[in-house]
């Protein structure tokens, strides 16, 4: 397979990992699940980890993260963890950054994303890769079993401009004309965040010519689903203040003019915390797309964000926005950063969701913000919630890694594996002796919330 090596069992950073239970777990308990396994010279914030995704087919569960986040942007290298057989294993990713093993041609990544592809029984991690010389590039990782990582195969280049906000999902639809075909989205910062797709139909051994989004658009954070007929629904948000959508319905050959979702009105957190405003899309067995972002519009005078939500069945009509009741109206608790798991096996009034989220219990909490990490499920696609419950905190903003502000990251990720679901997320402990200590953890829950209609 050209331009692909297989990679043993990584020497940096692979363990098998059981968990390392936390104390900072409020309700429940929550399990870390990794750790960024390089120190210094590597001129970045050790033992931080940052900007996890997470996606389950048949028995797995795999997540990838930034591991040693860097305050220029990217991290030092990803990596992943992997649920089977009862226990987390974790790694690194071969062939990406100078500090990998083997080692790759860039100085940083990021953003990554992971998926699964079922036609040709592949994972998939797609990143951002920044440059050392060479100019930013999107590549993606590829692996049989979530344990053993092939070299990275490269999506699309460029050296005069530079690339942000990967994401890669699969038509795992055996019913779709296209099913097995791949798609990732990144956007290109320098052209004025100009969202491309590109498109593999061979487990991500090669990739198709990136193909630009037509309409003039412009956003960051492109979320791709794809529906059983095949047709791809792409969320993301807009460069004008709104959550909207673009679809392809020929296997990615085009991508046709955005449609507005709802405009966003958006309460920026306390305490420079970096939190952008992106959607967490998923879908449900007969294609209907949710997509959730945080927003204030329910709230007197924009003073705190809830987590909203609005679904479509095409992705050209959008529904009425509604809140996800975490909180009372006006209790001046700020939300942010949802993870949306939905299960592809539900569907209509029966739908399974479950979200992770951060919050902050006193919005305007200045210098002295206190950091949670919330959680709560419904069995009825939204139309009632479980409580809330709290996975973690409280975290102090100075605990975090700093890169344009506090960061956990820009967005998280739930999935959804046999009526349970396996948040991931970013906890921070304090540092000890001046080393940080934030790492990706998560939780197993099973999904309730209401009664199934």
């Amino acid at each position: 397979m050209k331009g692909r090596v297989i990679s043993a069992v990584l020497a940096v950073g692979f363990m098998a990992f059981v968990g390392r239970s936390s104390g900072v777990a409020a309700s429940g308990s929550i399990t870390q699940i990794s750790s960024d396994p390089f120190s210094s010279p590597t001129p970045c914030q050790h033992h931080t980890e940052v900007e996890p995704d997470v996606y389950s087919w048949g028995s797995t569960v795999v997540a990838a993260v930034q591991q040693g986040r860097c305050a220029g942007g990217g991290s030092t290298d990803p990596g992943w963890a992997t649920y089977s057989n009862g226990s987390w294993q974790h790694g690194s990713l071969p062939g990406l950054t100078q500090y990998a093993s083997p080692p790759g041609p860039y100085a940083a990544a990021s953003d990554p994303a992971v998926v699964y592809d079922a036609k040709h029984g592949v994972w998939l991690i797609v990143t951002l890769d920044l440059p050392n010389g060479n100019g930013d590039a999107v590549s993606v990782n590829s692996s049989a079993d979530g344990l053993t990582w092939q070299n990275p195969v490269t999506v699309a280049t460029t050296t005069n401009t530079f690339f942000d906000k990967t994401w890669i999902t699969c038509d795992n639809w055996s019913s779709s004309p296209h099913y097995g075909n791949c798609y990732v989205e990144f956007d290109d910062a320098g052209q004025g965040d100009v969202p491309y797709m590109a498109t593999s139909s061979d487990g991500g051994n090669t990739w198709g010519a990136r193909v630009q989004v037509t309409g003039g658009t412009t956003g960051l954070g492109g979320q791709p689903v794809v529906q059983p007929n095949g047709t791809v629904i792409v969320p993301f948000a807009s460069d004008a203040g709104a959550i909207s959508a673009f679809r392809s319905t020929d296997g990615g050959k085009t991508w046709g003019n955005e449609v507005n979702v709802a405009t966003v009105q958006d309460h920026f957190e306390a305490g420079n915390l970096r939190s952008p405003d992106l959607p967490s899309a998923e879908i449900d067995g007969k294609g209907k797309v949710y997509v959730t972002w945080a927003d204030c519009r329910f709230e007197s005078g924009c003073s705190a964000n809830d987590i909203v939500m609005s679904t479509s069945t095409t992705g050209a009509k959008w529904s009425k926005v509604v809140r996800i009741p975490i909180d009372p109206v006006g209790s001046g608790v700020d939300h942010f950063l949802p993870g949306l798991g939905v299960d592809r096996t539900t569907s209509g009034k029966k739908t399974d969701l479950a979200l992770v989220y951060y919050y902050y219990p006193v919005s305007n909490c200045g210098n002295s913000c206190q950091l949670d990490v919330g959680y709560l499920s419904s069995t009825n696609a939204g139309k009632t919630w479980s409580p809330a419950t709290q996975l973690a905190g409280p975290m102090q903003l100075s605990w975090l890694a700093q890169a344009g502000g506090p960061m956990v990251g820009d967005y998280m990720a739930t999935t959804i594996l046999n009526n349970t679901a396996y948040p991931v997320f970013v906890v921070a402990n304090a540092p000890s002796k001046g080393v940080f200590d934030e790492a990706l953890y998560s939780t197993q829950f099973p999904i309730t919330g209401g009664t199934r209609r």
